[in-house]
């Protein structure tokens, strides 16, 4: 759907059905709102990986090079902007919750043809709705199957935990092959990928409170300072320096 009434060039609506590279690397000409309903995607922008879970997307602006991979079959949607109408002019790449109202509101606008009398107000509501979250806002999915929920609870009480697969195999009965799949299948994720989120996430918290970053390593499972300032600059684009407290 292509119009030049309104800020929105393109809507794109579609189903993956197998974990495969979404596109290689590539720019547009103007800004690009990407979220999934269903799905759960990585987008790389250089810097940075972000993962996308169901209910959220990534606002890309004009020029910014990146690619994209599907983890988790599902839906996902895409919006193209003009740059010379788009009401958003954030100067960089930003994560974007979807809420209920917002996810029904893109989907009308893709239902209705450009010149339906509803699509302004439908589209500057939308605008007003979309606001990008903090970087350091990384959501954690949640498994469901028991024997990995156990595990992800674990985590997230004591990040720390070094138990790899065997050992969790172990401790819930489970083989490794049955605990891979299952954490890939649940949060379209690897069982290490998943703990990295869970550990990032409990060491902003600890950064926030001021404690030093050599200190939140160690309490997040890191035994290198240097492994996690990579694996936190990797999955926030900052160093960890940057969420101390008296950080100015």
């Amino acid at each position: 759907m292509t119009t030049d009434a309104t800020p929105i060039l393109t809507i794109e609506h579609g189903a993956s059905y197998e974990r495969a590279p979404v596109a290689g690397i590539h720019t547009h000409d103007g800004p690009k709102l990407l979220w999934t309903s269903t799905a759960t995607v990585t987008i790389s922008t250089g810097s940075r990986d972000w993962l996308i879970p169901p209910g959220y997307g990534l606002w890309i602006p004009a020029g910014v090079p990146h690619a994209g991979w599907i983890l988790r079959d599902g839906e996902g949607s895409s919006m193209t902007f003009d740059p010379e109408h788009c009401t958003i002019a954030w100067p960089d790449v930003a994560g974007v919750h979807i809420s209920p109202l917002l996810a029904e509101l893109m989907n009308h606008l893709r239902r209705v043809e450009p010149g339906d009398p509803s699509r302004p107000a439908a589209e500057a509501l939308m605008f007003t709705l979309l606001r990008p979250l903090p970087p350091h806002d990384i959501p954690i999915t949640m498994p469901t199957d028991p024997r990995v929920r156990t595990i992800a609870e674990r985590l997230i009480a004591d990040p720390s935990d070094q138990r790899e697969l065997a050992a969790w195999a172990d401790f819930t009965h489970s083989s490794v092959r049955s605990l891979s799949r299952l954490f890939r299948d649940e949060t379209g994720l690897s069982f290490a990928e998943w703990r990295t989120q869970v550990r990032v996430h409990a060491a902003i918290q600890k950064l926030a409170t001021g404690t030093p970053v050599n200190t939140t390593a160690r309490a997040v499972g890191y035994r290198r300072p240097s492994a996690f300032i990579a694996a936190f600059r990797r999955a926030t684009g900052q160093t960890p320096g940057t969420y101390l407290a008296d950080n100015p």
